[in-house]
C-alpha cells in the first residue's frame, strides 16, 4: 500500500470538509486511519486532524490527494514547490498545477507565499528575483516561465463556514430553490451590500438585457449614479436595448412602460446601434446630447467602467463592444481581481464567465428565472455563489427599497 499522512484544520466538522475527506478517498478506492483528533468545545475554536491515507498504486493515491488539495486539505511533509519552465509559449510543463479559485500559499524558499491573483484553472508562476507567486492564465504564458508542477509544497484554504449564526453569504450556501424566503434573502443582501461600501469595497454588477425588458434598467441607472454600482459587465445585448430603450422607450420593440408592441418596433435596437455608431462610441453620444439617460448614460457621467464582451450573435454590434473575447477576458479578469461583491443578473454566459474568474474571497450572488444558470455556477466550482430564483423585475426594486430602508 502506497501511504501519504493528510492534515486538516479550521471548522472541519461545520464545514463538512472531514466528512468529504472520508468520501473523497473511499469513492477513489482507497483507505484511511485517523492518527489525530482534536475537535474545538467552543464555537471559536478550530478543530484539527491528522489522517493517514492509503491506497494500492500511487495513481489512486496522487489522484485522491488531488481532490484532497481542491477541498483545502494539506499534506503533513512540507516540501519546497517543484519547478519547470516553461518550453514555449503558452505551454506548460506536463504535471503543472492547476489552481483553484481559493486562496493559496505556496512553499518556496523555505517559507509560505501568497499566490496574487488567485483564480481557478490557471497556473501558478515564480518570480524568482522578487520571490512573488501569482496566478498566470494558460495563454499568457511566456517560454522560461517557472511553473509550479505537482501538489508538493501548495496549500489552499477555502473559505470556512462559521460555527455562529449562519448567514446568506455563508461558504457553501448555494442550494437552488424558488422557495427560499426571499424577502429575508433581499435585505440580507441589502446589508451586505451596505457593509461592503462603508468599508471602501467595490462592487461589480453583471448584467443581461431582460434588466432592460422588465423595465428595471432605471433602478440599475439609480444604482451606478448613487454609488454603488463601481463596474459592469455585460454584453452587446444590455447596452443596445438600454439605448433603445433611451431612443424609442422600447426593448425588443415593445413600449417598457405599457407592454405595448410598437409597428416595426424589431428595427429599434439596430436603429440605435446606428446612432451610436454615427457619434462614434457611446461616451461621444453622451458628449453630443444623442444619448440622455439610461445604465450606459450614468457609467459615462459617473465614471463607471464597463466592459461588454460580444458574442458570435451580436447584431451590429456596438463600437464600444470588444469583439475579441480573449481581450474582454483580460480586460474582465482586471476588475474581478479588484471587487469585493458581485451581482450577476440574468445572464447565464456572463456570469458563469465571470465566476470564472473570481476569488472565492469575492461575495456573489446570482438572480436568474431559470435555476440551472445558478447550478451550472456550482458545478464550474463558484460554489461560493447565493442563488436567488426570480424575475429580475421582482428582485431589483425590492433590493433598492431594501438599500433606502
Amino acid at each position: 500500500m502506497y501511504k501519504r499522512e493528510i492534515e486538516l484544520s479550521g471548522h472541519i466538522i461545520d464545514s463538512l470538509t472531514l466528512p468529504k475527506t472520508m468520501d473523497i478517498i473511499m469513492d477513489n478506492g482507497g483507505d484511511f486511519d485517523i492518527l489525530e483528533f482534536d475537535i474545538g468545545k467552543r464555537k471559536s475554536d478550530t478543530s484539527k486532524a491528522k489522517i493517514m491515507v492509503s491506497a494500492e498504486s500511487p495513481d489512486i493515491l496522487n489522484s485522491i490527494l488531488d481532490e484532497l488539495n481542491f477541498i483545502g486539505v494539506s499534506i503533513s511533509e512540507i516540501e519546497e514547490v517543484n519547478l519547470v519552465p516553461s518550453p514555449k509559449d503558452k505551454v506548460a510543463p506536463e504535471g503543472f498545477y492547476s489552481t483553484s479559485h481559493h486562496v493559496t500559499h505556496i512553499y518556496y524558499k523555505g517559507k509560505w507565499i501568497l499566490v496574487d491573483k488567485i483564480e481557478m484553472d490557471c497556473l501558478i508562476v515564480i518570480d524568482e528575483e522578487n520571490e512573488t507567486a501569482s496566478c498566470k492564465p494558460i495563454a499568457d504564458l511566456k517560454k522560461g516561465d517557472l511553473i509550479v508542477v505537482g501538489r508538493e509544497g501548495v496549500k489552499i484554504t477555502p473559505p470556512q463556514r462559521s460555527r455562529g449564526k449562519q448567514g446568506v453569504f455563508e461558504f457553501m450556501n448555494s442550494d437552488v430553490s424558488s422557495e427560499k424566503p426571499m424577502m429575508s434573502i433581499i435585505n440580507d443582501v441589502a446589508t451586505e451590500i451596505k457593509n461592503v461600501k462603508a468599508n471602501g469595497g467595490k462592487i461589480a454588477l453583471v448584467g443581461g438585457p431582460a434588466i432592460v425588458h422588465t423595465g428595471s434598467a432605471p433602478i440599475v441607472a439609480k444604482l451606478i449614479k448613487e454609488g454603488i454600482i463601481d463596474v459592469i459587465f455585460a454584453g452587446n445585448a444590455l447596452a443596445t436595448h438600454d439605448i433603445e430603450c433611451d431612443q424609442f422607450g422600447t426593448s425588443l420593440g415593445v413600449k417598457i412602460e405599457t407592454g405595448e408592441v410598437v409597428a416595426h418596433g424589431h428595427t429599434h435596437h439596430m436603429r440605435a446601434i446606428n446612432r451610436i455608431n454615427k457619434s462614434g462610441s457611446i461616451k461621444a453620444a453622451v458628449e453630443d446630447g444623442t444619448l440622455k439617460s439610461g445604465i450606459m448614460y450614468e457609467c459615462i457621467k459617473n465614471d463607471v467602467p464597463f466592459v461588454l464582451a460580444g458574442s458570435i450573435r451580436d447584431d451590429g454590434p456596438l463600437p464600444d463592444v470588444i469583439t475579441d473575447t480573449a481581450e474582454s477576458q483580460k480586460l474582465m479578469r482586471h476588475y474581478a481581481q479588484e471587487v469585493d461583491m458581485v451581482i450577476m443578473i440574468s445572464t447565464m454566459l456572463h456570469s458563469i464567465a465571470t465566476g470564472n474568474l473570481l476569488p472565492s474571497r469575492v461575495k456573489s450572488i446570482c438572480v436568474d428565472i431559470n435555476p440551472s444558470t445558478v447550478t451550472k455556477l456550482a458545478d464550474r466550482g463558484s460554489a461560493q455563489v447565493v442563488g436567488i430564483v426570480t424575475d429580475v423585475g421582482a428582485f431589483l426594486p425590492v433590493l433598492y427599497n431594501a438599500l433606502h430602508d
